[in-house]
């Protein structure tokens, strides 16, 4: 009898070990075709009745398995894993990308454009959790959330080679966003689909985590509040911000306008807490109510409003985190730019349209150097804000611009006419910007007038532009911002990558084929066409409009950089550039093109008149270029005794090898690559990025898929080399070990075509069904962390390859 019994409990205790693992100790079989779903029945009894805690076991989870894809706006079926007001929002079926809708579409932006669950379900979104359940079978059965993390541990992924055909993880694929009545066919058609998606399983304890939170009813982790060191600075701010007097009430409309999509930080507070500039309906001392409108300069209202900062309550992705730093020193410079100077401002300018959008207009009243400084004292934050901006998709803005070049830009305090108050104030009305019209349907009324105000404005800097007496090249150095000397927003990079891009300070890569310099108007309009004014919910004429526009202000910055090159070269540069395009162009589009027959700038010594302008642009703005940190341009190191003594120093030197590969064989690269260097020690470890810059005969093609358009120029490809991480859409990870350097190196450099690359990738890469695959990502996000406790964020892995 005691041995019945003792081995009956033996078998309890078997069945309650399997239960605490995986195993399903439901009596259904384990079908997801079943007219039941089936559940973990093992989980759900061993889950414990206290509430397990968000922040600590179940935020780490979401964030490096979930929110990695489902962070930012274009996360699948809108639904955004970020935060716990976006699981309680739920799921959607309507896209946010859509460039053929006539109409625009109602906005969905989480935290602003509803505050309830109740008001998403009215916008059309429905549920991923369970909403009415009376047990905890039920807090499972109704959970699609569950139901998909089930579904992939029914139908694990494969663990070896390229994903299977039918995982479709191109941006553009069809999305299918499954209700919890929808589920059971989505299962049969789509088995291979369940979460995380097209991604190796979550690992035994990950999933028993999750599940067991959804058992308990995923229930909502408190209220984040300001910590004690940001509470007297959000006083003194929200002080500052709401001033009575007419003169402060315009600044802090100009700076919230500017500021309405950055994450601040504040002096001596956590490098994860951060808040937002809103408009709110209710003043300091009273929970904040958000006023939403569609762009930052829309009428909020005839009501009393208040400039409120409001802690940003979700997970950092890095696609969508643009950092601004508040600080008593920066009041003291908003004093010193916008209050201490003595202007009038008689009245307030209205929230019509054709003035708020117009900040030309709209802040006449504030002194242009001032607006300038202010912009130059952040650009590179300025300059993110078109690159991440509001959107995660950027083809509008991005498919205008290069892959690779520089910026800099001109000095406030020079005698130039975009530096005049007095021009400014005349062409005004030739500033105009494309979102004063909202959507739009008569798309060639439109480009016809805005084609006009920038031929018009051209013609005034073009009259300008003449009178200027011919200077060498150091006297016309002067012209370019230093930074003061220390500012390191002087000098940017940008990378842009198809719909995708990253600022960094200095300048990075190889000498670029195009650089802009930017003055005041050309960095205001590009704020307030990208940015301010831009509407990713907008319709096929608002989105067109917009990227035909942002063609003037990238050819307007270009033309910047021509003006200091001699006559002759700088024909010939610009026709390069375009291949034509402009060459017949009308200048009713183009702009009047005296002006490249007007010899300003004299002095050049060489037959590359170019590259001789870029090292005059680097020994002005010297160490804020970032001298020889850029693999590109600096020589290969050795040790004390001439050898390559260190890892690091090996890893350098193979990374300067790479970086020359140029031209065809860079066509199988991905476009963005983090690789992972390895020493022996863990803690050691050190990483670099691997960028291709695509070359284009022009960048004019008016939104063409990149990868249907004819004019590549794939022999002009270059790759550059940083040191760190870079950029927010890793496409490939690889891991070298060691040992490992000088084959990894040889083997890459010598790629020829994707089949060699798909070898390569099988020896060095970390393909989306490695075992690793979720340790490497982890790796790469704690150590942009370490580099960047402020700035970091979570790398987006929708773009990652399928090599």
């Amino acid at each position: 009898m005691i041995s019945v019994r003792l081995s009956s409990m033996l078998m309890l205790l078997a069945l309650l070990a399997a239960c605490l693992g995986l195993s399903s100790c439901s009596s259904k079989p384990v079908s997801p075709l079943s007219k039941q779903v089936d559940l973990d029945y093992g989980l759900m009894v061993t889950t414990p009745e206290e509430p397990m805690l968000y922040g600590e076991r179940i935020k780490p989870v979401l964030e490096r398995r979930c929110v990695v894809c489902h962070g930012c706006v274009d996360a699948p079926c809108q639904l955004k894993l970020s935060s716990h007001e976006g699981l309680s929002r739920g799921a959607s079926k309507e896209r946010v990308y859509n460039g053929e809708r006539i109409t625009g579409a109602a906005p969905s932006r989480l935290f602003i454009d509803a505050s309830t669950t109740a008001e998403w379900r009215a916008r059309g979104f429905y549920p991923v959790l369970a909403e009415a359940a009376h047990n905890k079978e039920d807090n499972l059965r109704q959970s699609v959330m569950y139901q998909m993390l089930r579904l992939k541990q029914l139908h694990p992924q494969a663990r070896t080679g390229k994903l299977s055909q039918d995982l479709d993880i191109s941006l553009g694929r069809e999305q299918v966003c499954p209700k919890r009545d929808e589920f059971e066919d989505f299962s049969k058609e789509h088995p291979s689909w369940g979460m995380p998606y097209a991604m190796p399983n979550l690992s035994d304890a990950e999933y028993k985590t999750l599940v067991q939170w959804l058992v308990q009813g995923a229930p909502e982790p408190p209220a984040m509040q300001p910590s004690a060191a940001a509470t007297a600075q959000i006083k003194d701010w929200e002080t500052f911000f709401n001033g009575q007097i007419n003169k402060q009430q315009l600044v802090s409309r100009y700076i919230y306008e500017h500021l309405f999509q950055a994450h601040l930080h504040f002096e001596d507070t956590g490098a994860r807490e951060f808040y937002r500039l809103v408009r709110s309906s209710t003043p300091p001392g009273q929970p904040i109510q958000e006023i939403a409108t569609l762009r930052p300069f829309d009428d909020p209202g005839s009501a009393a409003f208040y400039y409120r900062l409001r802690i940003y309550n979700a997970s950092i992705v890095v696609k969508s985190h643009m950092v601004y730093e508040l600080s008593p020193q920066r009041m003291a410079r908003y004093r010193e730019l916008f209050i201490t100077p003595e202007y009038s401002v008689t009245e307030l300018p209205s929230y019509e349209p054709h003035i708020s959008s117009n900040p030309f207009v709209a802040f006449r009243p504030i002194p242009v150097k001032s607006r300038y400084r202010f912009l130059l004292d952040d650009a590179h934050f300025i300059i993110e804000g078109f690159i991440k901006g509001p959107v995660c998709r950027g083809q509008i803005a991005l498919n205008v611009i290069e892959d690779q070049f520089w910026v800099v830009f001109f000095d406030p305090d020079k005698d130039l006419s975009s530096n005049h108050p007095e021009f400014l104030d005349a062409n005004a009305k030739y500033l105009e910007l494309p979102s004063e019209k909202g959507d739009l349907l008569r798309i060639k009324k439109a480009w016809n007038e805005y084609a006009g105000y920038q031929r018009d404005y051209m013609n005034a800097r073009q009259a300008w532009f003449e009178k200027i007496p011919e200077m060498d090249i150091d006297s016309a150095m002067k012209h370019i911002w230093d930074g003061d000397g220390t500012n390191p927003n002087a000098a940017l990079t940008i990378f842009r990558h198809f719909d995708s891009a990253s600022v960094r300070n200095g300048f990075a890569g190889d000498f670029p084929e195009s650089a802009w310099i930017i003055d005041y108007p050309l960095l205001e309009r590009i704020h307030y066409l990208l940015v301010a004014g831009f509407n990713v919910y907008g319709n096929v004429g608002h989105q067109l409009i917009t990227r035909l526009y942002m063609d003037f202000l990238r050819m307007e910055g270009e033309d910047n950089f021509l003006a200091f090159l001699p006559v002759g070269p700088r024909k010939e540069i610009m026709h390069s550039w375009y291949v034509g395009v402009r060459t017949g162009m009308d200048e009713s589009i183009g702009g009047p093109m005296e002006w490249l027959d007007v010899e300003v700038v004299t002095g050049y010594k060489t037959d590359d008149p170019q590259r001789e302008l870029y090292d005059h642009i680097e020994n002005r703005l010297g160490p804020l270029t970032g001298g020889l940190n850029y693999l590109d341009r600096y020589e290969q190191t050795t040790g004390t005794d001439g050898q390559t003594d260190t890892i690091e120093q090996q890893a350098n030197n193979a990374m300067h090898t790479i970086a020359d590969i140029k031209g065809e064989r860079l066509r199988a690269f991905p476009d963005v690559a983090f690789v992972r260097i390895k020493t022996g020690n863990p803690e050691t470890d050190f990483a670099y990025t691997l960028i291709r810059n695509k070359a284009y005969l022009s960048v004019t093609s008016l939104l063409a898929d990149e990868s249907k358009r004819d004019n590549r120029d794939y022999a002009h490809d270059t790759l550059t080399v940083v040191r760190g991480l870079e950029g927010s859409y890793p496409n490939f990870f690889f891991v070298v070990e060691p040992d490992e350097l000088e084959d990894f190196t040889s083997r890459l450099v010598n790629i020829k075509t994707l089949d060699e690359y798909e070898r390569f990738a099988g020896i060095y890469g970390i393909r989306r069904t490695n075992d690793s695959f979720w340790e490497t990502a982890d790796w790469f996000q704690d150590e942009y962390a370490e580099q960047a406790p402020v700035e970091s964020g979570l790398f987006d892995l929708n773009r990652y390859a399928n090599r």
